[in-house]
């Protein structure tokens, strides 16, 4: 039997966050979010253009949330880059990790998607900024291992309280991170 009509678009992203989580968003159709919610593929069309704007709209607060991280990265270089990246890419991810885990392995795919470009530059910044802005490989590969690292952390232990959670990631991350002096304070 066939369930009325949803309600919100709320209820059409709720199914396509655990449909993407459980089968990725590539194996994941539009037919299957609209039976997951009990609706047409047409009703899921009328809500969302297609699958990307869906994804896109899911997505949103956590594209915002890095967007105002790389502004305050803006002018910083040395320590003061490494520390306002590695604390803004933690809580980033600690408060995200349910759409990093529901993406898991999909994103470098997802970023050569048009809607998601930007976050390609964003994240080319926040690597910059987490090695300290230092061209040394040293610092760019500690760099490029921790963020990857949070990220997997998040989206492995996706239950863990915030406040066991976030400590944890930011210990990681003041013992990986290469020293990069701080020409204000050092």
């Amino acid at each position: 039997m066939r369930r009325a009509e949803p309600e919100t678009r709320g209820e059409i992203l709720a199914a396509a966050a655990r449909r993407f989580a459980a089968t990725g968003y590539r194996g994941t159709s539009l037919q299957d979010i609209a039976t997951a919610v009990g609706c047409s593929k047409a009703t899921v069309l009328y809500h969302f253009a297609n699958k990307e704007a869906l994804l896109t709209e899911l997505m949103a607060p956590a594209i915002a949330m890095l967007q105002a991280l790389d502004d305050r990265l803006t002018g910083l270089t040395g320590g003061a880059a490494q520390r306002v990246a590695a604390e803004g890419f933690v809580d980033l991810a600690v408060r995200f990790r349910r759409e990093i885990a529901l993406l898991r392995g999909e994103f470098p795919e997802l970023l050569q998607q048009p809607a998601f470009a930007h976050i390609q530059r964003m994240s080319e910044r926040l690597l910059d900024a987490m090695a300290g802005t230092s061209d040394r490989p040293a610092a760019r590969i500690a760099a490029l291992v921790l963020l990857a690292g949070i990220s997997e952390g998040c989206a492995e232990f996706v239950d863990m309280p915030d406040d066991e959670l976030r400590p944890a990631l930011l210990a990681l991350a003041r013992r990986a991170l290469e020293p990069v002096p701080d020409p204000i304070h050092d």
